[in-house]
């Protein structure tokens, strides 16, 4: 037996963003953005599996989920200078706004559209007659050719091909990282040890997407109160350490 596997194209990643806003009835104003983060992973995940390319902006706006998600762990938030809180979650409220404005303008010129091209414009009989009879004059075209324009034909051939071969290809490599593979294996090491230090854990792999997954598998967990961390002298110094099960059920 075979399976067929069909998802939904979207025009853009806002446009995905919304579909999944419209299907579970979010607040667009209070986006929980854990939810929709996951959500939007998991569409280019399938991708991937179907060896479908993911384009350029779905990343950048993956990644900026990812960051908004981050913000969003940390303990101290960002005020402005007033004092107010800033939510991280502004920016892409408002640029899913604006997008959704333009994408019912779009929308109804689409339809205003297929209206007009179902309508036939009066025209000139006599003037249509002679462009027909003047677009299929073969052999008079075929007099006024001469060297000059085939060469022109010719460079023109020879950059389309050159056009061809030069177009810009992206390669889209998925990481064998997930947050909670990282959350598991953390959890792990400080069974095995008392305590973690942050420098330690955070230089054993240069790899920059390890980090990030490091990172935001702490934050999660100093989150979910699984962990906790222990400040030592100077800058930058302190280690993670497992809470105990009293604490972390308290």
């Amino acid at each position: 037996m075979t399976f067929e596997i069909k998802l939904p194209l979207f025009e853009g990643p806002f446009d995905l963003l919304l579909f999944f806003i419209e299907r579970d009835e979010l607040d667009i104003y209070d986006i929980p953005i854990a939810k929709i983060t996951d959500d939007f992973l998991s569409y280019l995940g399938q991708l991937e599996q179907m060896n479908i390319e993911v384009a350029s902006e779905f990343i950048l706006v993956a990644a900026s989920l990812m960051r908004i998600k981050s913000k969003m762990l940390l303990p101290r938030p960002q005020l402005d200078e007033e004092g107010n809180e800033i939510d991280p979650r502004e920016e892409l409220v408002k640029h899913l706004l604006e997008y959704k404005k333009y994408k019912s303008v779009v929308e109804e010129l689409g339809r205003m559209a297929d209206e007009r091209q179902q309508k036939v414009p009066r025209g000139n009989i006599l003037k249509e007659l002679k462009t027909l009879s003047a677009g299929t004059g073969v052999e008079a075209e075929m007099q006024d050719l001469d060297l000059y324009k085939l060469l022109r034909v010719y460079e023109r051939v020879l950059q389309r091909f050159a056009d061809e071969q030069n177009k810009p290809v992206h390669q889209v490599i998925p990481y064998p990282y997930t947050i909670e593979g990282q959350k598991e294996k953390l959890l792990a090491r400080l069974n095995r040890t008392k305590k973690v230090s942050f420098l330690d854990l955070m230089t054993e792999d240069n790899s920059k997407i390890v980090v990030i997954f490091n990172f935001l598998a702490i934050l999660e967990l100093l989150q979910s109160q699984e962990i906790g961390i222990v400040v030592g002298e100077g800058f930058n110094n302190f280690w993670l350490e497992r809470k105990a099960d009293d604490k972390v059920s308290a």
